[in-house]
């Protein structure tokens, strides 16, 4: 392959003049070389000269480089490699998010009640049931205990019941490092704090509210329940903190938002990556070895390759149902969230919108740019086997302004 570009890098060079110079000396620049070589070849010859980096004699590089304009593949080397995917799994939960349940949906918690009111006082139980919303907060909460002033309840006697059946009891997802900071995965929490009961009844108190002899209990909801109060988040709203900071506990609330929607009861983290395998089957990628064990990337389980990442964004990029939603929440180099201090005072600043991916021996970058010739790009690398992340975002940095530069 490289002696097949070193005969086009001779045959152009003949053309425009400077073969005769290049005999005098022993070299060309790489100046010299890039202005004599058209688009695309200047591009695959500053990466070729990237993936020749001293770095890569103790690690790995899988990367994919597609022209979404041309319909076809700019560059590749070890695309099919199977490899942890680290944050970039957020790409691939959203994408399958916005492809089975819509731009248009929206993450609940919900309120009810049994029973009945009496001379201000509900002779019956209160039941929270969770959907796994991340964004839940102090104003939501707030308005669960006005609900309640409304009715003109001033005394509850009975239970407060917490109905956490959206999904399995695992607070952890599966190959988790135990030492990590980890999010707790209850589809029903304020914030991430998962003592939601508490925080509801303590609500009530302070505002008034008396429990006469409360219990806080576990149960489901009841057929015949009435509805006193349902708050909810978009879907926009959950992926914007999910992709642009990188926030695991909004990605494993996506993730179990896909194992609902399959009416399994309680959802599980299987019937997730079961969606996920479908739309993989999709995109066409669905004979090659994958694991999906979560939807933000921290287990040391997942396996993907950059091809996938990078066949899932070029679905992306063509339905436009998931591209109006997707584009806007990636973080945008030198701008905002995870790519903000990267690539400053490059062709790439503001140019590059991507989700970033870092653990332990791995960086990673996907998303898209556009060249010099206004050609629209996407893009997977991940960096395998290196001690210290910055070497890997520095490459993938360099990468990024090679797409992106004239």
């Amino acid at each position: 392959m490289k002696r097949l570009k070193y005969l086009f890098l001779g045959l152009v060079l003949a053309s425009v003049g400077v073969m005769a110079q290049a005999e005098e000396r022993d070299t060309l620049s790489v100046d010299t070389v890039e202005v004599a070589l058209p688009w695309p070849q200047n591009i695959q010859y500053r990466l070729d000269s990237l993936v020749s980096d001293k770095m890569f004699e103790t690690s790995i590089v899988g990367m994919i480089v597609y022209d979404l304009t041309a319909d076809s593949v700019l560059y590749k080397v070890n695309e099919r490699q199977a490899m942890r995917p680290a944050s970039t799994m957020k790409l691939v939960t959203a994408i399958t998010a916005l492809d089975r349940l819509g731009g248009s949906y929206q993450f609940r918690t919900q309120l009810y009640y049994t029973g009945e009111v009496r001379d201000s006082i509900l002779y019956g139980d209160l039941y929270c049931v969770g959907g796994f919303d991340p964004a839940f907060n102090s104003d939501d909460m707030k308005a669960f205990v006005e609900s309640i002033q409304r009715m003109g309840v001033d005394t509850i006697r009975g239970r407060i019941v917490a109905d956490r059946s959206m999904k399995d009891a695992d607070l952890l997802g599966e190959g988790w490092c135990w030492d990590d900071d980890n999010p707790k995965l209850s589809p029903l929490s304020h914030g991430r704090d998962i003592a939601f009961l508490e925080r509801f009844a303590k609500e009530l108190s302070e505002a008034g509210i008396v429990l006469d002899n409360i219990r806080l209990s576990e149960g489901n909801l009841p057929n015949g329940a009435y509805i006193l109060c349902s708050r909810f988040h978009t879907m926009d709203q959950i992926l914007q903190r999910m992709m642009k900071v990188s926030d695991n506990f909004y990605a494993e609330a996506m993730f179990y938002q896909l194992g609902a929607a399959t009416g399994r009861r309680p959802a599980k983290a299987k019937d997730a990556a079961g969606v996920v395998k479908q739309l993989i089957q999709k995109v066409g990628n669905g004979k090659n070895p994958y694991r999906i064990a979560d939807g933000s990337g921290l287990s040391l389980y997942n396996y993907v390759t950059p091809e996938l990442e990078m066949r899932l964004l070029r679905y992306a990029y063509r339905n436009s149902s998931i591209y109006q939603h997707l584009l806007p929440s990636l973080p945008i180099a030198g701008r905002d969230g995870t790519l903000k201090t990267r690539m400053k005072g490059t062709f790439a600043e503001e140019n590059v919108k991507a989700k970033t991916g870092t653990v332990t021996g791995i960086s990673a970058l996907a998303g898209y740019c556009t060249s010099a010739n206004g050609h629209q790009l996407c893009f997977s690398m991940i960096n395998q086997g290196i001690m210290k992340s910055d070497p890997g975002r520095n490459f993938q940095d360099r990468v990024c302004n090679a797409l992106c530069a004239p």
